[in-house]
């Protein structure tokens, strides 16, 4: 884990580093970019190695829901970064501000660089899996043990449902912006503020979700969820027909209070799914799986935003045309209908909550009762035993 965090913090550090240092690089467009796509794969590797660990750390300790935790600790740190960022962006040239992050992740590689693998406290993989000592026999046995974990129902049927729901929709969030920016002239710092009220939108809804709605069936929860992200995406069309100044709200405090809706659903979404396949996982595979989800997840980001740049080409939006603007922003919403006609896929209920309802059974059931799923000649557990 430790030397994931390096690898993301280096490769975070040249690309802003880059930018602060050498004036030109923000003015190419090809450089701008590559530094650009640079500073977002640290970040993916950033995301995939906290999911990871967060997945192995709840699990080995057994606190259920650890992954709520985490979301309401991006959020909270969400809140402040585009708080901080935000005011720094209005008193200081962003070179200030691109030295000032540089500085930061500089400070996260030396506090990375001085930490050490045992200080996480989680099993080494000598510990794990004795028997293996070569690299690339390691790599071997968890590709299988991953492979074979996602062919099971039980985790590929969720797994396929929430990618879909994502690669399916095409993201028109760039051409909304240069809109809101470019022909509605709208300050930068209203957006960003517009981030920070959506990542305390976030905030609420993940302790509400760890304190109430875990309970709910999960169907449920993930079809409403999915139905008010459909409806949420329809915020750009009002905002693009004006229809919100018929109702006497201006577009600045339209888009402070609506603008992030859709974002933040599409975020919280994935908290039900993350819980669930963590708690699936069979003992020592719990990273694997979480890694792999966190992967999937970048990949269908980057579907849709694909799709979403061939959909706008294709029907004619420009940075100086956005007649059609409307017409893909509801092509968009329909699109993000199209996943509840397989929501079949998603379980009804986490593995977690069918156990606690069955609480009355004795000490002895409890120990002896088996956990899984035969395949064949082989078990699969789908999680490990609380302690009791």
């Amino acid at each position: 884990m430790v030397q994931y965090s390096v690898v993301s913090v280096l490769l975070q550090g040249l690309a802003w580093g880059s930018l602060a240092i050498f004036p030109g690089a923000r003015e190419v467009l090809p450089s701008l970019m590559a530094f650009i796509l640079l500073s977002n794969l640290g970040a993916s590797i950033t995301e995939v190695s906290q999911d990871a660990l967060v997945a192995e750390y709840g699990l080995r300790y057994q606190i259920n829901g650890l992954q709520s935790y985490a979301l309401m600790a991006s959020a909270v740190g969400g809140i402040l970064g585009n708080l901080l960022g935000g005011y720094c962006l209005l008193k200081t040239p962003p070179r200030i501000l691109f030295l000032a992050f540089t500085a930061l992740l500089s400070l996260q590689l030396i506090v990375s660089l001085s930490s050490k693998e045992e200080s996480v406290n989680l099993p080494r993989i000598g510990e794990v899996t004795p028997e293996i000592s070569s690299v690339l026999g390691i790599v071997k046995k968890q590709f299988l043990d991953l492979k074979g974990i996602v062919q099971v129902d039980e985790i590929s049927q969720p797994l396929i449902w929430i990618v879909s729901s994502i690669a399916l929709v095409p993201l028109l969030s760039g051409s909304v912006f240069c809109y809101q920016t470019q022909v509605l002239n709208l300050d930068p710092s209203v957006i960003g503020m517009s981030k920070v009220i959506g990542q305390l939108m976030l905030l609420c809804l993940t302790v509400v979700y760890d304190r109430y709605w875990k309970k709910l069936p999960m169907r449920a929860l993930i079809h409403i969820v999915q139905l008010l992200y459909a409806f949420s995406l329809l915020f750009d069309y009002i905002l693009v027909k004006q229809i919100n100044l018929a109702f006497g709200i201006s577009n600045t405090a339209f888009v402070l209070c609506f603008s992030s809706v859709a974002e933040i659903l599409a975020q919280f979404k994935i908290l039900p799914f993350s819980v669930l396949l963590a708690n699936m996982c069979p003992g020592g595979c719990e990273g694997s799986i979480t890694s792999f989800l966190a992967s999937t997840l970048c990949l269908s980001s980057v579907v849709s935003g694909f799709t979403g740049v061939g959909m706008a080409n294709m029907i004619g939006i420009t940075s100086k045309n956005y007649s059609n603007l409307p017409a893909g922003i509801l092509i968009q919403s329909l699109a993000a209908l199209v996943p509840l006609w397989f929501i079949h896929y998603v379980p009804m209920l986490e593995p977690g909550f069918e156990r606690e309802g069955k609480r009355a059974m004795s000490k002895k059931s409890r120990r002896n009762r088996r956990v899984g799923r035969v395949i064949g000649q082989e078990s699969f557990a789908y999680r490990r035993e609380r302690e009791t």
